[in-house]
């Protein structure tokens, strides 16, 4: 990873986008690790977490998530998703945070020296340009270990430096829940007879 230790650098991350990545790759983000890894490596001045959520919903699976996430160090920023239903009938769910998300990264850059942005939809191209235009250094997080890469060349092409998700899960990923080794009941496990 190229960070100056010098430098301040504002994690933003398109939460869909990244989830999509990790999944396609197989592992899981371990956020409190992710925060820690890019602390190490210089002054972290904010972590952006941009999701949509479906609100009319009893539970939620990404509600659990986005509260830790809160509470843990993320400025998280949501909006309500939409709900629409296709021409071919099937429902459909839209929540873009690209909007938010550039409004965000160009109010802040005054205060920061390296945006890291975790996505790979080439929309941020413009963004990205943008940036690097007031003097800021931009590293994409998404990846190209996947059979169709999950970055758009144009954004991979205009970044000052590319990480690869699936490099940087060595330090900050973890095995999805399915792929987890089944825990070991522990009554199971006894092996002479109880009462003896």
């Amino acid at each position: 990873m190229s960070i100056d230790p010098r430098e301040k650098i504002v994690l933003f991350i398109d939460g869909a986008n990244l989830y999509a990545t990790s999944k396609a790759i197989g592992v899981d983000i371990d956020y409190r690790r992710l925060l820690a890894e890019f602390q190490s490596k210089a002054y972290l001045l904010r972590a952006y977490y941009y999701t949509a959520l479906v609100e009319d919903q009893e539970y939620s699976s990404i509600r659990p998530l986005i509260d830790w996430l809160d509470y843990n160090g993320f400025t998280v920023v949501t909006k309500p998703a939409k709900e629409f239903t296709d021409s071919a009938g099937r429902r459909k769910i839209k929540g873009n945070m690209d909007i938010e998300l550039t409004v965000d990264a160009l109010d802040m850059a005054a205060h920061y020296d390296h945006m890291v942005l975790f996505s790979g939809d080439g929309d941020f191209t413009a963004l990205v340009a943008a940036l690097q235009r007031r003097g800021k250094r931009v590293t994409v997080v998404s990846t190209l270990s996947t059979p169709t890469p999950m970055i758009a060349d144009d954004l991979r092409r205009q970044a000052d430096f590319f990480l690869d998700v699936a490099d940087l899960a060595k330090t900050v990923g973890r095995t999805p829940p399915m792929e987890r080794a089944p825990a070991v009941d522990r009554r199971e496990a006894v092996t002479e007879p109880v009462g003896k």
